[in-house]
């Protein structure tokens, strides 16, 4: 069955995937270290878990725990990265698809614009979530899923292996 991974502490668009998941009766694991209080939605489909605090902990947890099937909202680029790598889907905040097409220009992007910050220079933060942002989400959730769902249905990949 196709879960809901939500990288809980910052995500602006809880209720959203909330919705959609009790909609779609699918389970959601809202993970969270604890570093910005977050009341639990008291949906029977959704668990709160709290991991220790610390950099990346609650990246870790979902991490090691995502599989094929599966769902991660998150604009952690990196656990995107990680997710993709276990087989999963990731979408971000704004309704951006992570796909092994764009992940590596997106981490690329990442480490120029904390090199830049290094060195003193202006990056600019991302622009609070307009009302069109939402609605991509929200659409770009049900496709996500619905891919995600198709992904469990078909045989597993192959592994590569070279020619000896």
């Amino acid at each position: 069955m196709t879960t809901l991974y939500i990288d809980g502490d910052a995500c602006p668009v809880r209720e959203e995937a909330f919705r959609v998941a009790t909609r779609l009766n699918l389970p959601v694991k809202l993970v969270a270290n604890g570093s910005r209080p977050i009341r639990p939605p008291g949906l029977p489909n959704v668990e709160l878990v709290l991991v220790p605090e610390g950099a990346d902990k609650a990246d870790d947890w979902i991490a090691e725990r995502i599989a094929r099937g599966d769902v991660c909202i998150t604009a952690d680029i990196p656990l995107a990265s990680r997710c993709l790598a276990r087989g999963a889907r990731a979408l971000g905040f704004k309704g951006r698809p992570w796909t092994p097409d764009n992940i590596g220009g997106a981490l690329a992007g990442r480490e120029v614009s904390r090199e830049m910050r290094e060195r003193g220079l202006a990056t600019g933060g991302p622009a609070p979530l307009s009302r069109e942002d939402r609605s991509r989400f929200l659409a770009a959730l049900d496709a996500e899923v619905a891919a995600a769902k198709r992904d469990l249905a078909a045989p597993p990949p192959r592994a590569w292996v070279p020619f000896e």
